[in-house]
């Protein structure tokens, strides 16, 4: 069953082009399924396998999500896992029918974003300005990119050294999809990361050939949760 999912997770990578955070939340919901798949075929001493998901037992799993009052964005996210899978696995012949055709799923409401004010934006860029530590240069270089180009975090941790030129006064980073933009940034933005090039990065640094561009205190990528 594992090795099911991780075909269809490397088809999403591959083929489709899904993003490394959306691979990894169906990776965590669909073996969440295989897991409930488990625990129901136990009390009747059987072997757990697709084959034995149908309708039913798809009904029995959203149900169970919501008594564990999973909020309803979250289990939209995890019925549209298990369609997408099993959809795939008609397509691969694994399986001769697909159990989630008809499976409705949890409306979700779409809210538009708050942002924060101008001079709360400030104040965000001044706190990292206080620090003249190599953290400090990092952190207002990454926040400073961030207001000038409108980029995702996602977007901002993978860059790599090749697509920053401060000089020339531009970024290139690559969002959904693989779609590549390049994104001019204003003169402040492109002193900041001068500055983290300059003074901050080389401390962080580990191996000269790292070619990542923001780095955390062990010379490795800084990721998401280590952003925030």
């Amino acid at each position: 069953m594992e090795k099911d999912i991780e075909a269809f997770l490397n088809y999403l990578a591959v083929e489709k082009g899904f993003s490394q955070n959306t691979t990894v939340a169906y990776r965590n919901d669909l073996h969440q399924l295989s897991g409930f798949l488990k625990e129901q075929v136990a009390a009747q001493g059987s072997m757990p396998q697709w084959t034995s998901v149908d309708r039913n037992f798809l009904l029995s799993y959203l149900l169970n999500l919501k008594e564990r009052n999973y909020a309803p964005a979250t289990v939209a996210r995890k019925i549209a896992a298990a369609k997408s899978f099993f959809d795939f696995m008609v397509q691969e012949g694994n399986l001769k029918h697909d159990p989630a055709e008809n499976l409705g799923s949890p409306r979700v409401g779409k809210s538009l974003p708050k942002p924060i004010s101008i001079y709360e934006v400030r104040l965000l860029l001044e706190q990292a300005a206080k620090l003249s530590t190599p953290e400090g240069k990092r952190d207002k270089a990454m926040l400073e990119l961030l207001y000038a180009t409108g980029m995702r975090v996602s977007e901002l941790m993978g860059l790599n050294l090749g697509d920053v030129n401060p000089q020339e006064g531009y970024v290139r980073c690559f969002g959904k999809g693989g779609k590549e933009r390049i994104i001019p940034i204003h003169p402040q933005s492109a002193q900041g990361l001068s500055d983290y090039l300059e003074e901050g990065r080389p401390s962080l640094v580990r191996r000269q050939e790292e070619k990542t561009l923001f780095l955390n205190r062990r010379g490795e990528r800084l990721t998401r949760q280590g952003f925030w």
